[in-house]
């Protein structure tokens, strides 16, 4: 169960990439949401999905 909300997770951030602000509330929910080791494997996903657009790779730094 545990993974699929990570896996459901990852998904609807790809889905509100297109949106500073959405993915910003979205990632917050995430973290609150998850395990701890989930969260640390969201946030490296994060970091991989997020090289190519820098201005949602702050929001990573904002929900930490």
């Amino acid at each position: 169960m545990a993974r699929e909300m990570f896996e459901y997770c990852k998904t609807v951030l790809q889905k509100v990439s297109f949106s500073v602000d959405l993915f910003y509330k979205e990632l917050e929910k995430s973290f609150e949401r998850l395990l701890p080791h989930e969260k640390t494997e969201l946030e490296i996903w994060v970091r991989q999905f997020t090289l190519n657009k820098p201005e949602l790779s702050a929001c990573l730094i904002r929900v930490q």
